[in-house]
């Protein structure tokens, strides 16, 4: 008996040997009080949340010429702080305005207060009820933060969104708020045909029901914020703007000259685009430049 035990125990832990890398790993639970931010990484058919070690060195006011955007997510943001109602919030737009760099100005701006981040890609968006029942139970307040957020034609994903958002039986809690940016304002595609079916009924125009159900997944974000273009008055402000702060940083001087003003235009001509990041980018070019030069 002993024999036949030791090769049964043998043989059980050969199999446990062969099965346990197949099994998904015990994460440790998140304490919320340390990390302000996370991010919802997919592991297998399930998913965790794995801490972000964030630095809060992006403030609001480094956020130049979008000041009617920064007032209403940050008050947004502080009713939702305070326990008071707010809404889902869409920033659409332009490229480079700052839609996502607003969002990370909020933790520097409102963690002490209570708000955490919590990053999920496009691709993950089925586990968002997931995410959400994870969070319900925390005595933080949660955004749920997806950039880039765009569906392609007969993608169903935006579905559950809509549910999570504000569709289904089961709300979201009042501790988590999803804060999306996106390119497109209804964030799927909208095409011609889209209209073919239109009919006229005693003069009144009925859109077809699959225009409808595109638009009712940008309508559940109570708040719309628009970023649009910079004009070159705007980028050169910016661009002054962060020239200074990093030039502060480290301790270079500098000056705003004529010749400075057109050198940022030609950087940004050259990259065919005008905007926050474009200016953010020739500032970190310039002063890190000028530092390489010093003796």
């Amino acid at each position: 008996m002993d024999a036949e035990l030791k090769a049964f125990l043998q043989r059980a832990e050969a199999l446990l040997s062969r099965v346990e890398p197949l099994l998904p790993a015990q994460r440790p639970v998140l304490d919320w009080t340390q990390s302000l931010a996370a991010r919802w990484v997919r592991d297998g058919r399930t998913g965790y949340l794995l801490p972000l070690k964030v630095e809060l060195d992006l403030r609001l006011d480094d956020l130049i010429g979008i000041d009617r955007q920064r007032d209403l997510l940050s008050a947004n943001t502080r009713q939702f702080v305070s326990g008071l109602p707010a809404n889902h919030v869409l920033l659409w737009g332009s490229r480079g305005t700052g839609k996502s760099s607003l969002i990370r100005a909020l933790l520097a701006e409102h963690a002490v207060a209570g708000l955490r981040l919590i990053e999920i890609e496009r691709d993950h968006l089925a586990d968002l009820p997931r995410v959400v029942e994870l969070l319900a139970e925390q005595p933080q307040c949660f955004v749920v933060f997806c950039d880039d957020l765009s569906f392609e034609a007969g993608e169903g994903d935006y579905r559950v969104l809509k549910s999570v958002l504000d569709g289904s039986l089961e709300r979201a809690p009042e501790n988590v708020l999803l804060y999306a940016t996106s390119n497109r304002r209804h964030l799927v595609p909208e095409r011609q045909s889209d209209n073919d079916n239109w009919q006229m009924v005693d003069g009144e125009l009925h859109p077809n029901e699959a225009v409808e159900d595109k638009i009712a997944l940008s309508d559940r974000f109570g708040l719309w914020l628009s970023f649009y273009p910079f004009s070159q008055e705007h980028y050169l402000n910016v661009v002054r703007h962060w020239i200074g702060s990093l030039a502060a940083q480290a301790g270079l001087d500098w000056e705003w000259s004529e010749a400075l003003e057109k050198d940022a235009i030609r950087w940004a001509t050259a990259r065919g685009n005008r905007n926050g990041r474009c200016a953010y980018q020739y500032a970190r070019q310039w002063v890190g430049t000028r530092l390489l030069a010093q003796p």
